[in-house]
């Protein structure tokens, strides 16, 4: 079973308090690029795996959807995405997306937000999710970079000479990694780039794009700070289809 740390209180309260909380999907840096990787949502049957607050999944019944499965580990998440939805075509559940019951052939589109770098059992998972997907359905997910998740240490760090890098160890050791985040210990899974794509393919999925995402010019200029954001890369974005 995954950390379920968003259901601790103060852990909840910082949360709230970040921009893509208050603000949703476009306060995602990453949004503009995942948002051209997802397909026409007219009709579709939809699956969100750790959905948060809701945000995708509203946005998606804006967009045509035919209806919204939104699946989170933590029940504070879920009351929050209840009071932000009105309307009978969204269903928040509570689930470990390590023990996912789903029909089969039920979505024609699974989405993911930051969530399979919590999952300790990604193959298994992915095909559980491949059997609920009807024939040419499509997974877009993101997730935090295997450059960002792989350091026994994560964080940048600065050279005697002024240079910032972000220190690397332990990428092709596959784990559960301890960062501090929002000051608290959080467990995340880390996997090499191979082991996550294998995972795909022995699923039984095709790729169907890549992306490692970095600030763009027009968010620098917005926003200085996410500069730093391209000497490595923080997001990786897939689509694949089944």
């Amino acid at each position: 079973m995954a950390q379920n740390i968003y259901d601790d209180p103060g852990f909840f309260a910082e949360y709230a308090r970040k921009p893509r909380s208050e603000q949703g999907l476009d306060a995602a840096p990453e949004w503009p690029a995942l948002r051209p990787m997802i397909p026409e949502m007219a009709n579709l049957r939809v699956l969100d795996l750790g959905c948060g607050y809701g945000w995708f999944a509203r946005w998606a019944i804006g967009q045509g959807a035919q209806s919204v499965l939104g699946i989170d580990i933590s029940e504070r998440m879920l009351a929050r995405a209840r009071e932000l939805t009105s309307g009978e075509d969204i269903e928040y559940r509570q689930g470990d997306l390590d023990a996912l019951d789903l029909p089969v052939a039920g979505f024609d589109l699974v989405f993911s937000s930051l969530a399979f770098h919590y999952v300790e059992d990604l193959p298994g998972m992915l095909r559980q999710v491949h059997a609920a997907m009807a024939p040419g359905g499509m997974l877009v997910f993101s997730q935090e970079h295997p450059l960002r998740t792989a350091p026994s240490r994560q964080g940048w760090e600065t050279l005697a000479d002024g240079r910032r890098i972000w220190p690397l160890d332990r990428y092709l050791l596959d784990g559960p990694r301890n960062t501090e985040w929002l000051e608290a210990s959080v467990v995340k899974q880390h996997r090499c780039m191979a082991t996550l794509l294998n995972a795909l393919i022995g699923a039984g999925f095709t790729l169907a794009g890549l992306q490692e995402w970095g600030a763009s010019d027009e968010q620098i200029a917005a926003q200085p700070n996410l500069a730093k954001e391209r000497d490595r890369p923080t997001f990786l974005l897939v689509k694949a289809r089944n």
